[in-house]
């Protein structure tokens, strides 16, 4: 079997979520290393695609259901619906992209789809990234990749230049550490009076902490800097993603729940410190941070108790920030 000369690695959701798609096109070039990849993607998730370096091009979703598309001048080969979305699906049919890989678990690539792979995400014991390695086995790559040999495949080094109002921020001598409160909703956070509690316990003299976030969460971490303002340095609404990248890739660890920035971080082998609930399906099994300095702290228990409830969770609100700082305080001397 000829495998095809070029692929579309579709996924348009997410930060974090495309973070863990990046191993696919590392894997993809050790096997075919002259095969072109484009990555189907939103303008949100642009900078994190172009930041890898085994993918060729980028490939707007409004692009795609608009336009004809070529990779390289040639005609897509080859699709994968890492997620699957009715409306790409039915367009990559309607390009007669010969071939197209879906899961079988979904009506419409019954019909959309000429390869397929029979895979349910909400039942494994995987994590999200070795679940979307599955999706290569119609191309002959196939078996059980543990999480760190997908860490090894994970590869944000393509990046642009730190700009200097930025870089004129950060204290050579010290700990370099990001906090990044919220998560637009998307995940259970840990309360903002740990962050306070943290910060204090931290020795100024050893560790400069920034505090991130979107404009739109600045009101709701006033509290923390009304608390601890003279701590940190606020870089909320202060930088596009683009910026971002570069700045966390100039620091030495990021802090957060389980959200966008805490994946990139692990991906530029920073030391990302995630906080999770032990609730599946969004407990560390499943969307811990992939790095070779990635560390989570989650209790050692199975709980369901605030499944409704996405502002309090006593899983999330138990661990304490005294175990964080101990934590940090044994990176800092390693360091």
């Amino acid at each position: 079997m000829t495998p095809p000369s070029n692929i579309i690695i579709s996924r348009t959701d997410s930060i974090g979520d495309v973070v863990l798609t990046l191993p696919m096109a590392a894997l993809l070039k050790k096997h075919f290393p002259d095969i072109v990849i484009g990555f189907l993607g939103t303008p949100y998730t642009r900078a994190i695609i172009e930041a890898c370096p085994y993918i060729d091009e980028f490939i707007s979703q409004e692009d795609f259901l608009q336009h004809p598309i070529t990779l390289a001048g040639q005609a897509p080969q080859a699709i994968l619906h890492v997620l699957p979305r009715p409306v790409l699906a039915k367009r990559a049919k309607e390009l007669q992209i010969p071939w197209r890989i879906g899961t079988l678990n979904r009506w419409y690539h019954w019909y959309t789809c000429n390869k397929w792979v029979k895979l349910s995400r909400n039942k494994s014991p995987l994590h999200e990234a070795q679940l979307n390695l599955k999706l290569l086995k119609p191309l002959g790559i196939s078996g059980d990749f543990p999480l760190p040999a997908v860490a090894g495949l994970t590869d944000m080094s393509r990046l642009p230049a730190l700009k200097p109002e930025f870089a004129n921020l950060l204290q050579a001598d010290k700990f370099k550490l990001i906090l990044h409160p919220k998560s637009r909703g998307s995940a259970r956070e840990w309360n903002l009076a740990h962050y306070a509690s943290l910060i204090k316990q931290l020795d100024p003299n050893q560790f400069q902490i920034f505090i991130s976030g979107t404009a739109h969460e600045k009101a709701a971490l006033e509290p923390l800097f009304a608390e601890i303002g003279e701590r940190v340095t606020d870089l909320t609404g202060l930088m596009s993603l683009a910026e971002f990248i570069p700045f966390i890739a100039a620091c030495d660890g990021l802090i957060a729940c389980s959200t966008g920035p805490l994946h990139i971080a692990a991906a530029l082998q920073k030391h990302a410190i995630g906080i999770y609930p032990p609730m599946k399906p969004i407990h560390p099994g499943r969307w811990q941070p992939v790095g070779k300095k990635a560390k989570v702290f989650v209790l050692e228990k199975s709980c369901n108790d605030c499944r409704k409830d996405k502002i309090h969770c006593p899983c999330m609100e138990s661990i304490a920030p005294v175990a964080i700082k101990d934590y940090l305080q044994s990176v800092y001397a390693d360091r």
